[in-house]
């Protein structure tokens, strides 16, 4: 069906219809519009939920239940699920919205473009058929003169009163307007024949190819729509198969709540270490109290003296009774001997984790620099080693701090584990050459590639033993001397206070844990840093030393 041959009188209505339809498109734009708005807020909801609920937490605060974990998932899946819906939101603006404005306005242009061209086909249809009534009514006036004048002509010839003069004027006069007549009938002819023509050439080729333009142009929109139609469910599937792991993901975190887990960590976190409250003993008040033989009264048992039991009195008031009260506020102290037990256990190995990636820290920047220095030392247009001195030896001191810091807590932890005696027995003597000649660089100036040794504590005997040891008459000899390079001050058990430029006897070799034995010429011994000294072992003997 052709709108150019069905519709060839339907110019207005047709016009009509091309302007509801683009309307139509208009308000479908306008639909699509308000969805993506929908989307949007609906967007903007969900992650202003999902960020009043998952709020930001300090590291202490962190989730460890496992109901907790997995609400936290959920948050997170919601969030990635609204997410998603911004995309649709975002393809729907795009895709459809945009895609359908724009089509808009190219068929508005259209559509004026085709039916200026079918106004001015019929503005030169009516221009032809208003010249072929001109001459039509020309040849019609020309006509009725010519005939007046025939009338005149012939009244006059047959008048006998009429002049010759009278008869020839009138005689000339219908000549003329015969002449006129035939002149009016040939241009009325001719307006005619070309009014025929180009009204058959508007109804059968102008017109037509008009409609069909316009036939077109609406067969596309009604294309348009379907395809915007097709692209508005197909941004809504795109996203279904992550919406689905979205929601999988919320059921997987509703599948790894543990109930027995989160008992346990109740219990973690919880638990004391104390023991449970003994009974409470019978005080009797009554023993001073004279009783006669036949008194068959039960007897209560006696302790020493008459007197209750000091032990069990003070250990009654050493347990708590604020089991199920109110718990006193007690002072936060370093050492963290105001915590139970097994809290204060876990903080203390959650400080020296703590304060062990620090030190990792420290031994990563101190390597670095000392690389940096051996460069600047192998190319000195790169820099002066000399500059990078005081931060080496910053870090080594922050080093030396941390390292103080682990072995007082280790300690701490010891004593609260039950390990007061050694960390571990003295590893024998390794054959790793620690000493270099004197007048080597300092320990900052050099690198090394073993790391584990920057962790160790000097070694902790069993306390008798160390007194045995340094109470000993007969003190283990000297096998060499040492210069200190740098300060230390020996504040863990076992080590020794030394000052730079301090010459000591050397009584015990490095035996792998970076820590050297040394004794003052006061007598007092104790263990100073491997890398701390210049170490000169003598070659001639085991036994004496000889000094140069």
């Amino acid at each position: 069906m052709s709108w150019g041959t069905d519709l060839w009188d339907q110019f207005e209505n047709l016009d009509k219809h091309t302007q509801w339809g683009i309307d139509f498109l208009e308000r479908y734009a306008k639909f699509v519009k308000e969805r993506l708005e929908i989307e949007q807020t609906y967007a903007k909801q969900l992650r202003s939920l999902v960020k009043k609920y998952c709020p930001k937490r300090s590291k202490d605060d962190e989730p460890r239940f496992t109901s907790c974990l997995s609400f936290y998932s959920i948050l997170n899946e919601l969030n990635d699920y609204a997410g998603q819906r911004e995309v649709v939101a975002e393809e729907m603006g795009h895709k459809v919205y945009g895609e359908l404005m724009r089509y808009s306005q190219d068929l508005k242009a259209e559509r004026k473009h085709h039916l200026q061209e079918g106004r001015k086909a019929q503005q030169y249809l009516d221009q032809c058929w208003k010249h072929m009534d001109n001459s039509k009514k020309k040849f019609e006036r020309e006509c009725k003169e010519a005939e007046k004048s025939q009338m005149m002509y012939e009244r006059l010839d047959n008048d006998i009163n009429a002049t010759k003069s009278e008869v020839e004027k009138a005689k000339s006069q219908l000549y003329l307007r015969q002449h006129m007549a035939e002149e009016s009938k040939n241009e009325y002819a001719a307006q005619l024949q070309n009014f025929n023509a180009e009204q058959w050439k508007h109804f059968n080729v102008a017109i037509p190819q008009i409609f069909k333009n316009l036939q077109d142009m609406d067969e596309r929109r009604t294309v348009k729509l379907g395809e915007t139609y097709r692209s508005f469910a197909e941004v809504e599937r795109r996203v279904i198969p992550i919406i689905s792991k979205c929601l999988e993901g919320m059921v997987t975190a509703a599948k790894n709540v543990d109930e027995r887990r989160d008992s346990g960590i109740v219990v973690e976190s919880f638990k004391s270490g104390f023991e449970p409250p003994v009974d409470f003993p019978f005080e009797d008040f009554s023993q001073n109290i004279q009783r006669t033989g036949s008194d068959g009264t039960i007897g209560t048992p006696k302790t020493e003296g008459g007197k209750p039991d000091p032990k069990h009195a003070i250990s009654r008031t050493k347990n708590k009774l604020w089991l199920f009260g109110k718990k006193p506020k007690a002072p936060t102290l370093e050492d963290l001997s105001h915590l139970p037990p097994e809290q204060r256990r876990k903080k203390l190995q959650q400080r020296i984790d703590e304060l062990n990636k620090e030190l990792q820290k420290e031994m990563d920047q101190r390597d670095a620099l000392n690389k940096m220095k051996d460069v600047y030392e192998k190319n000195p247009q790169m820099g002066d080693p000399g500059s990078l001195q005081p931060k080496i030896s910053e870090t080594i001191c922050n080093m030396e701090k941390l390292r103080s810091e682990i072995h007082k807590n280790e300690s701490w932890l010891a004593e609260v584990e039950g390990k007061h005696g050694s960390r571990g027995e003295r590893r024998p003597s390794a054959d790793v050459n620690h000493h270099a000649p004197h007048g080597r660089e300092s320990p900052e100036g050099s690198y090394t590639d073993d790391h584990s040794q920057e962790h160790r504590s000097p070694p902790q005997p069993d306390p008798h033993d160390f007194d045995d040891e340094f109470d000993d008459d007969d003190p283990l000899p000297a096998i060499g001397h040492c210069k200190a390079l740098y300060s230390f001050d020996g504040s863990n058990e076992g080590t020794l206070v030394m000052n730079e430029n301090e010459v000591l006897y050397v009584i015990e070799e490095d035996k792998g844990d970076g820590w050297t034995r040394v004794r003052k010429h006061s007598g007092v011994e104790g263990y100073v840093p491997t890398s701390y000294v210049d170490i000169t072992l003598e070659k001639n003997s085991k036994g004496a030393v000889t000094y140069i």
